[in-house]
């Protein structure tokens, strides 16, 4: 009986974090700014499947989902890290939601940072309406910078 007790408790538990994890939605695109790019460019692929497409790896490797979401343990930082920053690139990525909403969320990403590269979301960033993103500082591996460099990025500042 106990047994059963504790399966029952423990489907439930997963059952009533679904909903937060379905909501938690990748963006359907991003596009890129900053210095040295003569316009805006588009990163293409999947924004929810994770490493595989470029925009899959720039999610993955920027820190989209904990600074749109929030996570716990959180890897987000309320204060800029230490660190020399380099060239500002702009991503705004396009999240769609329910009642077909399309958000703009817009992420600072510092590809030459060191030591590590970093990105930047504000907190409170408005999203299908209502939701506010979470927001903050991320440490990002080397990986976002080789991520940046095969989208379009030069291998240096």
């Amino acid at each position: 009986m106990s047994r059963n007790l504790v399966a029952a408790a423990a489907f439930l538990a997963a059952a009533l974090a679904l909903p937060g994890v379905a909501s938690a939605k990748g963006p359907s695109s991003a596009s890129l700014s900053g210095p040295g790019l003569d316009r805006s460019l588009a990163i293409e692929g999947q924004g929810e499947m994770g490493p595989g497409t470029p925009l899959g790896s720039l999610v993955d490797a920027g820190g989209y989902f904990p600074q749109m979401f929030g996570q716990t343990p959180d890897p987000t930082l309320r204060t800029q890290p230490k660190a020399t920053l380099g060239p500002r690139y702009k991503i705004v990525y396009v999240v769609p939601g329910p009642n077909r909403i399309q958000s703009r969320v817009v992420q600072f990403v510092y590809p030459y940072a060191k030591p590590v590269p970093l990105t930047y979301m504000k907190p409170g960033q408005r999203f299908w309406n209502t939701k506010p993103a979470h927001g903050g500082w991320f440490r990002a591996s080397s990986g976002l910078k080789k991520v940046l460099v095969r989208a379009v990025l030069p291998a240096r500042p």
